[in-house]
């Protein structure tokens, strides 16, 4: 697991909802035989697909046993401690503090107190400016959006480490290179920040340190609190403001900028997108500075902040933990140089023909045919259609496409059932019928109906039939009815009547059994007549046999006894 990029699937759990698939603005997720799963270079480990998975199939890297190794090792290891924790956990900062230690860590520290070192180092840029466009670099998913996606805007992020890039070169600074970092908070793409910042060691979100407190410390009411405990090296101060939408520039407000930059905060993907669309920063006339962050309302909105504390509560809970300073520094005391490269994702051109070719494949023909909506996941068919020769989609996923050909099934199946079938809503009119339907019960009007585009759709089935009560009968119980041989005039028929929807819609497959039951009883009755016949030549051949016996027993007694009589006059003379 701890190898894998830090979103990734579990197949099993994946129900082909495609809601990952909307929710990604990037679209960083490819479909294959009906699951998703994360292109990692085109992933910008927002989150979002973590929150929107309906199933729970989207799941965060658990990085819990490489910081256990660190201590096992036998490291000091400081954890850099996000501020929108005092939002999510129910503690004091000593009660905070012991519980951390008890799980072997050497201590605790604030990752405001980077950011209060970002703010400074950023006002100050901003002051010796006379113009053009700022992008705070504060949020590692949106410098990854940036560089992968709006490359262009790639110059104008801000050179400065994160407040957790910053905050770890000041823990190294004060406690020595050879210690160990563990950033806790309730971003996913402070994952990827540990690979390329070099500075910490390892990201945890908050929900993986509850995981590791409940698998560790029972209950955590009875660890025994040090009163005496509090964040090392110091206290933070307004850089506790920052997991708010808007808290890094009134962090920047309160060290005092000119009044010519304007400062703007953007939260949400989609909104710092639209926000970039046509500008031009080379044609701005004054200092702009965009805090720009990935989550909606901010970090304390992230995607494993992990608490179903109202919004407003755990913005009240930040800001009633901030402390104001009297002066606050005008030059940073750490600053990280951070070089912010371009990693362009180019995305593949296709001629139009063959996206035209394309959308064929998925039923779509014409112009008409595209409906655009989106249940693909994708905002437009062509879009879908350019994911499917990339090879991250599949035909099934457009909706539309596979309910035609369901359709185009069950009809060809319907039309060539030699039996009669028909399908009657509640208000007992025809919703489709078969050919063998209008051929049975239409008589001399089958050719008027065979010529109509919609066939027997719309009629009234109790103008078609004589046993529309039948079908009256399943809809009111919802029942399934079966009639063998059932006399409808002179004819006879087999009826099967079933559910489609309750109370709504009914379908019937009927039978015409007259010829066969005339058949029947037609050989039926030759049957017995063969059987009389063989019966009297029987009973003849019994009497002519009876006879015969008769005669025979009599002339075989007579001669027996004219031997009997011979027997006993030559017994005589011989005495």
């Amino acid at each position: 697991m701890n190898s894998q990029y830090p979103v990734y699937t579990l197949s099993n759990e994946c129900h082909d909802c495609y809601k990952c698939v909307r929710e990604c603005l990037v679209k960083a997720i490819k479909i294959e035989n009906g699951h998703a799963s994360v292109i990692p270079e085109k992933c910008i480990a927002c989150g979002h697909c973590v929150k929107a998975c309906p199933s729970n199939a989207k799941r965060v890297r658990v990085d819990i046993d490489k910081a256990k190794n660190l201590i096992l090792a036998q490291k000091d290891v400081y954890v850099s401690l996000a501020p929108s924790w005092s939002g999510v956990f129910e503690y004091s900062a000593a009660k905070m503090i012991s519980i951390l230690k008890k799980l072997g860590f050497k201590d605790v520290s604030e990752t405001a107190l980077g950011a209060q070192e970002v703010s400074i180092k950023t006002a100050q840029m901003l002051n010796e400016a006379d113009k053009g466009l700022f992008i705070s670099s504060a949020c590692p998913v949106i410098v990854d959006f940036v560089r992968k996606y709006h490359p262009e805007f790639t110059p104008y992020i801000t050179p400065i480490g994160s407040p957790a890039m910053t905050h770890a070169k000041m823990l190294r600074e004060t406690y020595g290179d050879d210690i160990a970092i563990v950033f806790i908070g309730p971003c996913i793409g402070k994952k990827n920040e540990v690979n390329y910042s070099g500075l910490f060691d390892v990201a945890l979100t908050f929900e993986e340190l509850k995981v590791w407190l409940h698998d560790e410390i029972v209950d955590d009411t009875i660890v025994p609190v040090d009163t005496k405990n509090a964040f090392v090296p110091k206290q933070a101060y307004e850089g506790s403001l920052y997991p708010i939408d808007g808290g890094m520039n009134e962090t920047i407000r309160r060290i005092g900028i000119k009044k010519e930059v304007q400062l703007m905060d953007i939260a949400g993907l989609e909104s710092f997108d639209k926000a970039l669309r046509n500008l031009k920063p080379d044609k701005l006339d004054r200092p702009i500075f965009v805090e720009a962050l990935s989550c909606e309302g901010g970090c304390v909105a992230g995607p494993c902040i992990s608490t179903e504390k109202a919004g407003i509560s755990i913005v009240s809970d930040v800001l009633t933990r901030v402390k104001d300073r009297e002066v606050i520094p005008k030059a940073p005391a750490v600053v990280v140089p951070y070089e912010i490269k371009e990693k362009k994702i180019v995305d593949s051109e296709y001629p139009i023909e063959e996206i035209l070719k394309t959308l064929k494949k998925i039923g779509k023909h014409t112009v008409d045919d595209e409906l655009n909506c989106g249940g693909c996941g994708y905002a437009t068919c062509r879009d879908l259609a350019k994911a499917l020769l990339d090879g991250d989609a599949e035909p099934s996923m457009c909706v539309s496409y596979m309910r035609k050909i369901a359709m185009r099934k069950a009809a060809a199946l319907v039309r060539c059932m030699p039996a009669a079938v028909v399908i009657v809503d509640s208000n007992m009119n025809i919703i489709e019928a078969n050919d063998s339907f209008m051929r049975m019960f239409t008589g001399d009007m089958y050719d008027v109906f065979k010529t109509r585009p919609e066939g027997l759709a719309g009629a009234a089935i109790d103008r078609i039939v004589d046993f529309a009560d039948l079908f009256k009968t399943i809809l009111q119980s919802g029942k399934e009815l079966h009639k063998e041989r059932y006399a409808v005039k002179n004819r006879l028929y087999d009826i099967s009547i079933f559910t489609i929807e309750e109370n709504e819609i009914v379908g019937a497959v009927i039978s015409d059994v007259t010829q066969s039951e005339t058949n029947r009883e037609k050989i039926s009755q030759k049957a017995h007549e063969v059987i009389s016949k063989n019966i009297s030549i029987v009973q003849e051949i019994a009497c002519l046999l009876g006879e015969h016996m008769v005669e025979t027993e009599t002339l075989l007694s007579s001669i027996a006894n004219d031997f009997d009589d011979k027997d006993d006059a030559e017994g005589g003379n011989n005495g």
